[in-house]
């Protein structure tokens, strides 16, 4: 049987994130990252991808210089953001930017997308079996707002390495079984656009959602658990604003409200946990309901 987790034991609660690229781990679940961090959970990043195929979406950026080494470029600004939120530790799964379909990036044998599953399952099971987090955070199993080969390929690897690392007779090499009590898939619903979107029209600012925006497939309907994240919203900003080949400070679609508007337009943090094998009563304000409480309420 795999390793049971301690609830109020010596050790203290560990989460593991799982992103695909440098700057996902700003847009999804920063805020959680930092709360907890400051609670003293370990938290440690997983980063898939060196981003190498990401676009320059800053004009100011946008230099020969920076070209000349984007992926070390998007390293300095994960190392930068990852101190920000209080991440312990940055982990490299070692897989070339998958690139968009039909993109050269996208053909490359050594990019994540095309990677053998089981290679890359192999490499995860073994952080998992290293860190023995209580609480994995990850992508949704439905995407089809956002098809970015790279993202899907972390939600195809991230259950699988969840199942073996939990079984003590496959991949010895990686360690001792580890069973991750809880795992969640970060979402982005629609009630936060909605509720961005009419704060910019009622204080007569202009909306970079189009109506189109509403009409992607959500999945509100799947959140479990929230959490509030206003407090930190200053260093979830920051942490974005760290990739600066991505983030263009001027961008509508991250900073068309006033600081203090945006931390409570809408506060939370959404996710929906996929499983648990501790007792849960949802819906949940605290990912590690169940097996020792990270005191987000007495977080600086």
């Amino acid at each position: 049987m795999a390793p049971q987790p301690e609830s109020n034991g010596d050790e203290p609660l560990r989460l593991l994130a799982i992103h695909a690229h440098p700057d996902d781990e700003s847009s999804k679940g920063a805020g959680t990252v930092a709360l907890a961090s400051d609670a003293g959970v370990r938290c440690v990043l997983v980063c898939c991808t060196g981003g190498e195929a990401g676009d320059i979406l800053n004009p100011a950026m946008d230099t020969e210089e920076v070209r000349a080494d984007v992926p070390a470029v998007r390293r300095q600004e994960l190392a930068r953001a990852a101190a920000i939120l209080g991440y312990a530790e940055v982990l490299w799964l070692g897989y070339r930017d998958s690139g968009m379909p039909g993109s050269p990036e996208n053909a490359d044998p050594a990019n994540f997308a095309n990677a053998p599953f089981d290679e890359a399952v192999g490499r995860l099971v073994a952080i998992l079996r290293r860190e023995r987090p209580h609480v994995v955070i990850t992508y949704p199993d439905i995407q089809d707002g956002y098809a970015h080969p790279d993202h899907l390929r972390v939600h195809d690897i991230t259950p699988a390495a969840i199942r073996v690392a939990a079984n003590g007779t496959e991949l010895s090499w990686a360690g001792p079984a580890w069973d991750v009590p809880k795992l969640y898939y970060t979402l982005w619903t629609r009630a936060r656009m909605q509720a961005t979107h009419n704060k910019l029209l009622e204080l007569g600012l202009e909306s970079p959602f189009e109506p189109s925006w509403f009409r992607r497939p959500w999945q509100d309907f799947r959140t479990t658990t929230r959490i509030d994240t206003s407090r930190v919203y200053g260093r979830r900003k920051a942490a974005l604003l760290a990739h600066e080949t991505q983030i263009d400070p001027a961008s509508p679609f991250w900073f068309a409200l006033p600081d203090e508007v945006a931390a409570e337009v809408h506060p939370w943090e959404e996710y929906h946990l996929a499983r648990s094998t501790v007792p849960v009563e949802l819906p949940e304000t605290d990912l590690f309901t169940g097996i020792g409480q990270p005191a987000y309420d007495a977080a600086g």
